[in-house]
């Protein structure tokens, strides 16, 4: 029964987008009346009479489009049921009762394109979100331009507290920007301009502090953004994009409802029709059959089963949308609700995906301050990442500068760095380095480096005129929120939770005992991750891969859904995944697999209400202990509780 866009354009029609509400309710009105003036007066039944006409027409006006469109295509479905249950009741001469069918069933309809509707209108807001002009500066000078016009590598100036008018980078300018429309972060975030505009990488590799997306909404500072992504291709057009195509994603449950309905239409159409001719073999009048049969058809039809799982659906949809999560379809919703097993990536998905520094330990006779110092000077030499790293984190820790005492750092592929510091060398880096130098290494210090190791982290040890003067350790830390979204993640039912890593295995059991993972799994390249993905689908069945989408794609499309973070800015993690935290948070994933899991115990509620309301109705009303008001009022009573337990979705928070 779902809302097809034509038919949408035919509601705006004539009272606007409500037209189907409005009609359904003026349907309830003439009814009422109808009623009343037939039960309280009088007065001639020609005035009922056409009273309950009028209903009919307001009752029946969007159900007879949708029945004939089908009919049309050679498709029977409910739609066409109702149509011939109202016409069969009005032959009877159970005018009002045909008038409550309709009026019910397009309420019912009517509440169901309204549920639709905010759940798209909800999503669709995204598209306001961009604004319509960019101010740009070309030679100097400013101008004022429709986005469709910009180019890339376009400069646009975007004022304080106005909305950014494309994806790029911040050239000029640091400010504070509001990501809560595109990623659902809650706290705006410090964006910075970048430094060098040389060999300016992908969009989506450069570092997230200097990218802004459309959509996002500037803080108190002005700042110069360099266009980077056409409008059409910018994360939001790409979110509505998919989102509309959402929809046409059939969830399990769909299909099967829409299987039933198939073969279930025209067996009911020829129970009713047998039904008729119930006088020849029963001792009743033809009219008593046909009442019967009428009773029977509006029983019979499943218009709450119809709508019970799209409307759970799109409305499970919309709630994640508002919390910056794409869901691709109903068939991610309702797998996510049924898994009890996820495979994570480790870099950047459960730990910060950059090196810190863990340890600094100078040997026991040399002067700490001393040792930093060393250090700092010839780590802020080298362009190594981890080196920039140290160099970084002593300055933050220990509050001190390089003085540049240092001079001539080499790097040496594979074992580490040389330098000189006050004229004296200087070697930073592994056991396989100090030998080659024929620098001796105590047992006190292997024994302390061997626990390090075993805690995942890597250890460089520090010689000055040849001796060993200390170590430092870097390790790829957690992130501070792991250890909680994954007890979150236990609590709501998730059994087994394993980390796949390129990393060596000590680094991952380090990292899987500091959060709580079930188990870790080490040097693992790619086309391992696959090979493992498919192991733990022999075993679980259902599992969920969470990762970056990037080094991992392959991975994420065996698993049964795969959920990518940070999606925002990343086309391989938008296309790829099945499911996109747009900002880079796990703590979101409990309430995704959360919202799951309410999504299909309100579609199996839905179902339950729907398919026992029919098999309550359809036996009495065949053996005649019921009349078509009192079934009526149950059907599509049914119904319309249906939707509204469908909306209850859209004030999904976790407990």
């Amino acid at each position: 029964m779902s809302n097809k866009s034509e038919e949408n354009h035919t509601h705006h029609l004539i009272l606007g987008k409500n037209t189907e509400l409005y009609f359904s309710i003026l349907c309830g009105v003439f009814l009422v009346s109808g009623y009343l003036i037939e039960k309280l007066t009088a007065t001639a039944s020609v005035i009922p009479l056409i009273l309950y006409i009028i209903s009919y027409g307001f009752g029946g006006y969007f159900i007879s489009i949708e029945a004939f469109k089908k009919v049309s295509k050679g498709e029977f479905e409910i739609d066409f049921l109702m149509i011939a249950a109202a016409i069969g009741a009005a032959y009877i001469g159970s005018w009002a009762e045909g008038c409550l069918l309709l009026f019910l069933f397009s309420l019912g309809h009517a509440l169901e394109h309204y549920a639709m509707d905010k759940a798209k209108k909800s999503i669709e807001a995204l598209g306001n979100l961009s604004p319509k002009t960019a101010l740009i500066k070309r030679n100097g000078k400013f101008e004022e331009i429709p986005i469709i016009d910009l180019k890339i590598n376009d400069v646009i100036v975007v004022k304080p507290n106005t909305k950014i008018a494309a994806d790029g980078v911040v050239i000029k300018g640091n400010s504070t920007i509001n990501q809560a429309p595109i990623t659902g972060e809650s706290i705006p975030v410090d964006k910075t301009s970048i430094s060098t505009m040389e060999n300016l990488l992908e969009f989506h590799e450069i570092d997230k502090k200097h990218t802004v997306f459309a959509g996002t909404i500037n803080g108190d500072n002005s700042i110069e953004v360099l266009v980077l992504k056409l409008s059409k291709d910018s994360t939001v057009a790409r979110l509505i994009k998919m989102v509309s195509e959402v929809e046409t994603q059939k969830s399990p449950t769909q299909r099967l409802t829409k299987k039933f309905e198939k073969w279930y239409v025209p067996i009911v159409l020829i129970v009713v029709v047998l039904l008729c001719f119930a006088y020849v073999i029963i001792d009743e009048s033809f009219n008593e059959s046909l009442y019967r049969a009428i009773t029977v058809l509006v029983a019979a039809s499943p218009c709450a089963l119809a709508i019970s799982t799209p409307s759970a659906v799109l409305s499970g949809i919309a709630r994640a949308a508002q919390k910056g999560v794409l869901i691709k379809g109903g068939k991610a919703l309702e797998d996510l609700g049924a898994i009890t097993t996820i495979a994570f990536d480790k870099t950047g998905t459960l730990t910060e995906g950059k090196p810190t520094l863990t340890n600094i330990i100078p040997v026991e006779n040399f002067d700490e301050a001393t040792f930093l110092q060393l250090v700092l000077e010839v780590e802020s030499l080298s362009n190594h990442p981890l080196a920039k790293a140290i160099a970084s984190a002593i300055k933050k820790q220990y509050n001190i500068e390089a003085k540049n005492e240092a001079s001539g750092v080499k790097a040496i592929q594979g074992k580490g760095i040389t330098a000189f510091y006050n004229e004296k060398k200087v070697f930073i880096g592994n056991v396989k380095l100090m030998k080659d130098e024929g620098i001796h290494i105590d047992e006190i210090i292997i024994s302390k480096m061997e626990n390090l190791l075993q805690n995942g982290e890597t250890v460089m040890l520090v010689a000055y005129v040849d001796k060993i003067i200390g170590f430092i350790s870097v390790m790829d830390v957690p992130r501070k929120t792991a250890k909680d979204t994954l007890k979150r993640l236990r609590e709501i039912g998730i059994k087994h939770m394993i980390m796949l890593t390129g990393d060596h295995q000590n680094v991952g059991d380090a990292i899987a005992k500091q959060i709580g993972l079930t188990e870790a799994k080490g040097n693992l390249l790619p086309e391992d991750k696959v090979t493992e993905v498919k192991a733990l689908l022999l075993r679980d069945k259902k599992i969920a891969m969470v990762g970056d989408g990037v080094n991992d794609a392959p991975a994420m499309a065996l698993s049964t859904v795969s959920v990518a973070m940070g999606a925002a800015g990343s086309d391989v993690a938008l296309e790829v995944a099945d499911v996109a935290l747009m900002s880079d948070k796990l703590e979101n994933l409990p309430f995704v697999f959360g919202l799951s899991k309410a999504s299909k115990r309100i579609i199996k509620q839905n179902i339950f209400i729907s398919l026992g309301m029919v098999f309550l109705l359809v036996p009495i009303t065949i053996l005649g202990l019921t009349n078509i008001g009192f079934a009526v009022a149950l059907h599509e009573g049914s119904t319309i509780v249906v939707v509204l337990n469908a909306l209850r979705l859209l004030r999904y928070d976790m407990e």
